[in-house]
């Protein structure tokens, strides 16, 4: 286990589980679900997708006029990467921050590796995924995806602000297509939205506002369960594997941040 603290906000990440965010307090207020709200299960704390995020379409894409399969793990596709449950490697510490890296795999087609590092301030989390190809050049998406609890232990329960102009329209198979629907349609979602005018905002009435801010053009919300909501910034949208991915090449991985700035 790895804790990092400043002032009085705390963050515990589990290298060994999949590098996850285990726990984000501020003061008496843990903001993620924990283990021991989805007793052996995985809806809890935060994690990173890579080397892909959400759903590859029959979990496979073609890269450089070659076809390539990944493991099936949500029904007919393959989603969120490889990294989420495989042990990372700190390499560094400091008095705030910890930076962890994780190689893709066998799973991956591709050698290469994730790098996380995470900065604790006072008043926000910050985050950087690089995404980095050791051999070969790759495609590259890499994302969040955190469980925040609906209700804190005070407050209101949780209020989304989405500033987003569009949606992708989901196909029958559950999977986001390139179809922009505009204006945004009511949720529930299990969506990903795009060509955002701000960022996303989560308030809880009476405890704390979070903005969770991204160099990410997308953002996919889930938030049909009754006790959490999944607000995951991500390079690209699902199954963009098979569309126009970001390419990682030896010595130029693509790099990602996302800032979750609190305030009360």
């Amino acid at each position: 286990m790895l804790e990092l603290s400043n002032g009085d906000a705390r963050l515990v990440v589990l290298p060994d589980n999949g590098g996850r965010l285990a726990s984000l307090s501020v003061g008496d207020l843990e903001l993620l679900r924990t283990a021991a709200d989805d007793p052996g299960r995985t809806h809890w704390g935060a994690f990173v997708m890579a080397p892909w995020a959400g759903r590859t379409r029959r979990a496979r894409f073609r890269f450089a006029g070659a076809e390539h399969h990944l493991p099936r793990n949500a029904g007919d596709h393959a989603i969120h990467g490889t990294v989420r449950d495989q042990p990372w490697t700190i390499v560094a510490t400091g008095d705030h921050s910890a930076r962890l890296t994780c190689a893709f795999g066998e799973r991956w087609p591709f050698p290469g590796h994730a790098e996380h590092t995470m900065t604790l301030h006072h008043d926000r989390l910050e985050l950087e995924l690089a995404l980095h190809a050791d051999r070969e050049p790759m495609p590259a998406i890499g994302g969040w995806h955190p469980w925040w609890r609906r209700r804190l232990e005070r407050g209101e329960p949780a209020l989304l602000d989405l500033p987003a102009r569009t949606m992708l329209r989901r196909d029958d198979d559950g999977i986001a297509t390139y179809e922009r629907l505009s204006p945004v349609p009511d949720g529930p979602w299990d969506d990903c939205f795009t060509d955002l005018v701000g960022p996303p905002r989560l308030r809880w009435e009476g405890a704390l506002e979070l903005t969770i801010e991204s160099d990410c053009e997308y953002v996919v919300v889930y938030d049909e369960p009754m006790d959490s909501l999944c607000v995951e910034p991500q390079s690209a949208p699902p199954d963009a594997l098979n569309h126009q991915p970001a390419v990682a090449e030896p010595g130029s991985p693509v790099v990602v941040h996302s800032s979750w700035r609190w305030s009360r």
